[in-house]
């Protein structure tokens, strides 16, 4: 399987591709009750591993997927990061979720920033949109740091059809004039 070469880099951090490496850490991450609380709820390594191996998957078949953030500093994981499209997801999303030790750090907005980037340009998107659980008031400050603005009510596919999500995002000519103000 051949997987496009793409790193991101930031002040901060290192946005790749996921690897197998990153598994110790991604399941602490999705066994952290209070990480996934928004985002499906703890889940064992097994899960972990489907979840690591579907992001891997996708950047097969759709040449994007969230990245493994790597802090530099340390090259500790901090999170995934980045484009999401999975089949019926209610749009060309940019997500993130972040492991609890490195929240407050503002790692979310600087990755998301730079994946944002990296989807308006490499990937010709008009839009970008966050999914958003209602009560989740940490995600929402980071979309809005981003400059994305509340857009509706949606519903994600199964299993979390349920589950009713917020629509946050911007589109493309909003993002670049929102950078051309910040110079």
């Amino acid at each position: 399987m051949n997987l496009p070469e793409i790193t991101l880099e930031t002040p901060r951090l290192l946005l790749r591709i996921p690897q197998a490496q990153d598994l110790d850490a991604m399941a602490a991450f999705m066994a952290d009750e209070e990480a996934t609380r928004f985002i499906g709820g703890v889940q064992a390594r097994s899960p972990a591993w489907r979840s690591l191996t579907s992001q891997i998957g996708s950047w097969a078949m759709q040449g994007f997927a969230m990245f493994s953030v790597i802090e530099k500093a340390s090259g500790q994981w901090v999170g995934r990061i980045g484009p999401w499209q999975p089949a019926e997801w209610p749009g060309t999303e940019v997500g993130w979720g972040v492991a609890r030790q490195h929240w407050g750090k503002g790692y979310a907005p600087e990755a998301a920033s730079a994946a944002m980037d990296w989807a308006f340009e490499a990937l010709g998107w008009e839009e970008v949109i966050h999914t958003i659980a209602p009560d989740n008031h940490n995600s929402k400050a980071v979309a809005r740091k981003l400059g994305s603005d509340y857009l509706r009510m949606g519903a994600l596919p199964e299993p979390h059809h349920e589950q009713p999500v917020e629509i946050w995002g911007q589109t493309r000519p909003q993002w670049l004039a929102r950078k051309q103000a910040l110079g």
